[in-house]
This record gives C-alpha cells, structure tokens and sequence, in this order.
C-alpha cells in the first residue's frame, strides 16, 4: 500500500515539493475528515483493526488521486465511498475465511469491544448481520448522522432507496434485537383481528 506522502519521494502528482498546494489541501482534508471516516469504517467492519487499516487504504488512496477526487461535486462523500466498498470487501473476505476454515463463530466474536456490554455487542452484530447496501444507508444515517440526499450522493442510489433501505434496515434491527416483542405484537396483532 502506498503512502500517501513521503518528504522527498515522487507521487503521481509528480514531485511533492512542486505539489505543495495538493499537500496542504490534503492535508486539511484529512484533518478534518479522519475521525468521521474511522468512525464509518469502525461501524461498517465492527473491527477497530480493519477499520484501521480500512481508512488508511482509503486515505491512501485518496492522495494518489488526489486530482480526481478535489474534482468530485463533494471529495468527502468520494472518500466516503471508498471506505464503505473497501469495508464491505474486508467483511466479504472476513466470512468467506471463515466459511473456508469451518472455523465461522458468533458474529459478535470479531470484535473488541472494551466495556463488554451485552447491548453494545448485541446491535453491533445486528448491523454487521445487515446486508451491505442496507448496512452502509443505516450507518450513514444513524452513526454519522448525515441526510439523506448526502447518503444517496455518497452512495450513488436514489433517496427512495436510502429511505426504503433504512427504514428496511431498522425493521431488521428491531427484530433481531428483539425477537420476543416482534413475536407479541405479531400475535397481539393477529388476535386483535380475530377478534373483530
């Protein structure tokens, strides 16, 4: 994995020093915008390492085509693209290891999670169980807190698809995190329709 800046070392912006520009403006970029990606990633993966290694792949690469992505309509919801395709492959890779090694366990394994507090683990296996797109409009939503119309831009789908995947996406969070209510209200439901 490249870097995305070493003193002296030639990019594909050419020389750095002739770059300086590029270089500032990068890094403000990342100043600014480090601790939101890690927080997507981190939601997206469940794993402080992946996700680590995940905006870090992400940044990288973002500087080596740093052109590309100041000419983006927004580089940040560009970056942000790529951190959710490189954390939808990195959990992609996680299950199929597991899967090859018959070694797959308990989603809520993969990850640390300092204090362990039953709830904590509990919704975050629930999103990572989520499918991908779902999991990404759920996340974006509700861990960071963006709008919709940045969501669809970000993710390049319709706002009817962001609204139909997050509310979809809730529905199966409610349900895996609480089964039992889901059950009652179901029965609730049908009894009451029986009964009139």
């Amino acid at each position: 994995m490249s870097k995305p800046w070493a003193a002296g070392s030639p990019t594909r912006l050419g020389n750095v020093a002739g770059n300086a520009s590029a270089k500032a403006e990068f890094e403000d970029f990342f100043r600014r915008h480090h601790r939101e990606l890690a927080r997507l990633a981190y939601s997206m993966t469940g794993n402080r390492a992946e996700s680590d290694d995940v905006v870090g792949e992400a940044l990288a690469s973002a500087w080596e085509h740093w052109d590309r992505v100041q000419g983006a309509d927004s580089p940040l919801a560009y970056v942000r693209k790529i951190v959710v395709n490189l954390s939808v492959e990195r959990v992609r890779t996680a299950v199929r290891d597991r899967q090859r090694h018959r070694l797959m366990t308990p989603l809520t394994k993969w990850f640390y999670h300092p204090p362990d507090i039953g709830g904590a683990v509990d919704l975050q296996a629930a999103v990572l169980a989520l499918p991908p797109g779902r999991r990404a409009c759920v996340v974006m939503r509700h861990v960071l807190d963006l709008p919709e119309e940045e969501v669809a831009r970000t993710l390049g789908i319709s706002l009817g698809t962001v609204k139909s995947q997050t509310s979809k996406g809730l529905a199966q969070l409610r349900s895996q995190l609480d089964p039992g209510r889901v059950a009652t209200s179901a029965t609730s439901t049908r009894t009451t329709r029986k009964e009139a």
